[in-house]
């Protein structure tokens, strides 16, 4: 049987499977294989690479290895997680992968609603004369004066402060991606490839008009996406459900859902899309085909409920030290649970582990988070890496590692395709 080369999916609704572990491959595809989502089976963000001491060239190999043991016969896809840099791009480009994710929020200017008009029109002064919009272009020449027709019930238009808010806020993020592109095209010569731009991990939900305008900005410079993944309104905070307004997320899903079918058409992204059970028939209601979900750190949990149940004595282990790193772990996740929480927890006073640690928010936003400590520098009493035990585990319990994953995702798409 020949190696399994992953493929670009184009608008195909998809799901995407992040295996911390390398181990996870079976049951995902268990998942896969009942529901019309077009997999994603290598998928490994440059920070969780770091985290997990993997390589690119790993997480693919491990995918394919997965599928060929399964006998996987379907499409499936690779994706770069989180790219930021053209290092990034090299190195991803390199292993195969055919599905480029850019993050340019280090570029998004987060303060851009508080800003007075006075230091609006001077950012985009300096972007102008730094031909951020082209040669002899002004961003009023561009896009004041125009009505965006989206859809029947939705027309959209941008006045001065709406227009010079979004240029400020997305700009030079999409300079960046302007570049980022470039580079993947360099680097994956006669190969096919698609990107998505993910701009979901900052401080304020991307509005309906902001959207609109990146997507015009990328249509300008001539960057296609297959999927783009906003921030929303609500929470999405790892590992634990939505939170927030569902009447308020409904609404701004269809501007954004009208927008994408639009300008692209290309799919919305849903990232930190691990367990968000609440909003999955509204977004598979309204998205349709034009839909892509990011998991990750979900099927890392499902392995430690393999580890409660068959090994208690090393969970508690695990428990204990992620307790500890939880202060400096949890820095870039914006999350519910506390310092204060995790301080308070006295493990002895839980009277249902697995209740507390895997399915309720505190328990499982603790273990989400401290993932990359235990498995590069958590050692048990006995000197053995908490990495080295959890695979030996795994291992032996392998079947209800595999039944675990499978029910855990087939409740993710089965949600989705309800709607």
């Amino acid at each position: 049987m020949s190696i399994p080369k992953p493929i670009i999916l184009g608008l195909k609704k998809s799901f995407g499977f992040g295996d911390r572990l390398g181990v996870a491959g079976a049951g995902h595809l268990v998942a896969a294989s009942k529901y019309a989502f077009a997999p994603i089976l290598a998928q490994q963000s440059i920070r969780e690479l770091n985290r997990t001491q993997r390589t690119a060239e790993e997480v693919m190999e491990v995918a394919q290895t997965a599928i060929q043991d399964a006998r996987y016969t379907g499409n499936w896809g690779a994706d770069a997680d989180h790219l930021k840099t053209s290092n990034d791009v090299e190195l991803t480009s390199r292993a195969g992968y055919t599905f480029f994710t850019i993050d340019p929020s280090e570029h998004v200017r987060n303060d851009a609603d508080k800003l007075g008009e006075s230091t609006l029109r001077q950012e985009i002064h300096s972007q102008e004369k730094e031909n951020l919009y082209g040669k002899n272009n002004t961003l009023d020449s561009l896009y004041l004066d125009r009505n965006y027709h989206i859809s029947d019930t939705l027309t959209l238009s941008f006045d001065t402060e709406s227009l010079y808010r979004a240029g400020v806020k997305y700009g030079r993020a999409i300079a960046h991606v302007d570049k980022m592109a470039r580079w993947i095209g360099e680097n994956n010569p006669g190969r096919l490839t698609e990107i998505e731009v993910s701009v979901d991990e900052t401080d304020t939900p991307t509005s309906s008009l902001e959207h609109l305008f990146f997507a015009l900005e990328l249509q300008r410079r001539g960057v296609k996406v297959v999927s783009l993944a906003p921030r929303f309104t609500g929470d999405f905070e790892k590992g634990v459900d939505f939170k927030g307004n569902l009447q308020l997320f409904e609404e701004s899903l269809n501007e954004h859902a009208a927008i994408a079918k639009k300008m692209g058409p290309y799919k919305l992204s849903l990232h930190s899309g691990s367990d968000k059970f609440t909003i999955y028939p509204i977004v598979g209601r309204i998205c349709g085909e034009l839909l892509h979900v990011k998991t990750a750190g979900t099927s890392y949990l499902e392995a430690l409920r393999v580890i409660l149940r068959e090994d208690l004595p090393l969970f508690n282990e695990i428990a204990r030290y992620s307790a500890g790193r939880f202060p400096v772990d949890r820095a870039t996740y914006k999350l519910s649970v506390t310092d204060e929480d995790v301080a308070r927890l006295s493990h002895k006073n839980i009277d249902d582990l697995e209740d507390f640690y895997l399915n309720q928010d505190k328990g499982r936003q603790l273990l989400h988070v401290t993932f990359g400590s235990v498995l590069t520098d958590g050692k048990r009493a006995n000197g053995q890496t908490f990495k080295e035990a959890l695979l030996e585990n795994l291992e032996k319990h392998s079947q209800l590692h595999k039944q675990f994953l499978a029910a855990h995702f087939s409740k993710h798409l089965q949600l989705l395709s309800k709607g």
